[in-house]
């Protein structure tokens, strides 16, 4: 008998090239629909997009505000209209870690296994993830906003604001091509959590978020100034109340690009060729 040379299927890795433009949105549209109607069907992925600003303003604010406020050569009011665009550049990252632990989850329950069984562009699993999270994130906001109003900020700038929630979106579609990866690296849900927090405390903490930097060890003072959550935070409070803008609006556009095209790249591989 003559053995039979059987060759293994492989995952074509240049099926994306082949694709059409229109095909590829096709595919995203299909895919952010089939994320849209899984949230729909367990509401409770969305407790974190509403309940995060909620909870993080009322904290900071009647906790941190009388003290900080002191600082600001105001009181709590003027906390308000520190923290809040603060806060805002905060939930991206908050929304970006989401994404890494559901990819992970996709991928442990073969979700993943499916897609990429389907004659459909790889890169738009990806990208459907990051719009479906782009929109979570654009409620958060919108509830931090909401918020925000009510414990006494005042918005005398719409145009700022509206901005500033653009560079917002940017900045976190950046960060989650880093969650992405994590999710197709890691073996479960937990360890990208683990790795997120372990990640995101020091920058979120390390920081001019929530309090200003002057106060700070020499340090750490140095570093706040490269990291890319005080430009953010920085950029978006002179965009709503006033202040310097365009040295951290250009450090926060130059962020985002720096993480998009290092990581992106890197997301669909390792999504390509996982095992």
């Amino acid at each position: 008998m003559t053995a039979t040379t059987v060759t293994p299927i492989k995952t074509d890795l240049a099926g994306d090239a082949r694709i059409p433009l229109r095909g590829h949105l096709r595919h995203t549209g299909a895919l952010v629909r089939r994320n849209l109607l899984w949230i729909r069907q367990d509401p409770e992925s969305m407790f974190d997009a509403v309940l995060f600003p909620i909870v993080f303003t009322l904290l900071f604010v009647y906790v941190f505000g009388g003290s900080i406020g002191q600082a600001l050569g105001g009181g709590q009011e003027a906390y308000v209209q520190y923290i809040v665009p603060g806060l805002m550049a905060m939930m991206g990252m908050n929304m970006a870690q989401g994404v890494g632990t559901g990819f992970n989850q996709d991928f442990n329950s073969g979700v993943m296994d499916r897609f990429r069984s389907l004659p459909i562009g790889r890169g738009s699993v990806l990208f459907a993830k990051i719009a479906v999270e782009l929109v979570r994130m654009l409620i958060a906001t919108t509830i931090l906003m909401i918020v925000g109003v009510l414990v006494g900020f005042d918005i005398t700038n719409w145009a700022g604001l509206f901005a500033a929630v653009g560079l917002s979106v940017v900045f976190g579609s950046a960060l989650m091509w880093i969650f992405l990866t994590l999710g197709v690296i890691m073996k479960n849900a937990q360890s990208v959590q683990a790795m997120g927090f372990l990640v995101l405390m020091p920058l979120q903490f390390g920081s001019s978020i929530f309090a200003p930097t002057q106060s700070m060890p020499g340090w750490l003072e140095n570093f706040t100034e490269y990291n890319p959550l005080s430009s953010l935070a920085d950029a978006a409070r002179g965009l709503m109340v006033g202040g310097p803008v365009a040295h951290d609006l250009w450090m926060t556009l130059g962020w985002s690009v720096a993480l998009t095209v290092v990581m992106a790249p890197v997301a669909i591989h390792k999504f390509r060729t996982k095992k």
